[in-house]
């Protein structure tokens, strides 16, 4: 009994059912939190908002708030990615892609895990892609979250946000900072 109750929770953290192929638990709410301030938009808004290009609930008044055009937002959220599977596999696991993994669960975690947010976000990515046939997007990556519900902290998500003005700066931020750590020497990049 105990060694099946032990199964079930090492298939959930890793995002796969004992049963077949699909997340045994897949996220339903994306929590943004910054401090005692917590609110919820289900992921079902975001995929009616990606599906229709209208916004509803706490999402239609979060965009209103940060004047952002719900159209736009539903291109963001549909915008997809082809890689392969186990070319993303593999390299999730080396020393590179665990450090933009750690580097991205600073931001988007399990809400109160957050050091499962490594384990959770490669989870959600293999999962994704599975899904998606080789494809990913924002969406499918929210319905393949291994969890039930996704933190994201927005003072960390905001000073990312800061140190990048842009998507190629973005990305260099991701990309090229977790080399610091890789460097052996304990130095900055130039």
């Amino acid at each position: 009994m105990a060694c099946r109750k032990r199964q079930r929770l090492v298939a959930a953290v890793l995002g796969v059912s004992l049963f077949g192929g699909t997340p045994a638990i897949a996220a339903e709410n994306v929590v943004f939190v910054t401090g005692a301030f917590r609110r919820s938009i289900s992921v079902a808004d975001f995929q009616y908002l990606a599906e229709t290009g209208q916004a509803r609930g706490l999402l239609s008044d979060l965009l209103a708030f940060t004047k952002m055009q719900p159209s736009e937002v539903s291109k963001l959220l549909k915008a997809e990615l082809a890689v392969p599977l186990v070319l993303t596999s593999r390299l999730l696991s080396t020393r590179l892609g665990e450090a933009i993994l750690a580097r991205v669960a600073e931001i988007v975690y399990p809400l109160k895990a957050k050091k499962a947010g490594v384990l959770a976000l490669r989870a959600g990515v293999i999962n994704a892609l599975v899904a998606g046939d080789g494809k990913i997007n924002a969406v499918n990556f929210m319905q393949a979250y291994p969890v039930d519900e996704m933190e994201v902290s927005i003072p960390a998500l905001i000073n990312v946000l800061n140190k990048a003005k842009s998507i190629s700066q973005l990305i260099s931020f991701f990309s090229d900072s977790p080399l610091d750590g890789l460097r052996g020497d304990n130095k900055p990049a130039p």
